[in-house]
């Protein structure tokens, strides 16, 4: 099962683009990249031809280039932010048929419980030392 599907909101976590986020336009699997919306422009030249109407068509136009599926992360919805995710497997009965239903989950995030934990307080060993430098 894909963890990133066509329609997903995802944040680049690594490369130029860090930290924006797009909608997934694209998956392509066999290069195990996706495409995302405003994300990772190229510009693309293309060859000036003409239409049956007669209108010209090319030049050069901005696209948008795929990126590896190691660069970005699935956004929970609830918080905004990139989350690990999981896939969840449940036996679900119906009609007396039992079906194998496999759900996608957020896993609990290291920053939602760092900014739970207290700051760190300096001892007076350590800025007494920092007054000595």
């Amino acid at each position: 099962m894909a963890k990133i599907r066509k329609g997903d909101l995802v944040e680049v976590i690594s490369g130029s683009d860090k930290g924006k986020q797009g909608k997934v336009l694209e998956v392509l699997v066999a290069q195990s990249r996706v495409i995302v919306e405003g994300v990772n422009y190229a510009t693309k030249h293309t060859r000036v031809g003409q239409t049956q109407r007669g209108s010209k068509t090319g030049g050069i136009e901005t696209v948008e280039a795929p990126i590896h599926v190691s660069n970005v992360a699935l956004v929970n919805p609830e918080t905004g932010k990139p989350a690990r995710v999981g896939v969840k497997v449940e036996e679900v009965t119906e009609g007396g048929v039992t079906k194998t239903v496999r759900t996608r989950e957020f896993k609990a995030s290291r920053r939602d419980s760092a900014a739970a934990a207290p700051a760190k307080k300096t001892t007076k060993k350590t800025a007494a030392k920092k007054d000595s430098e």
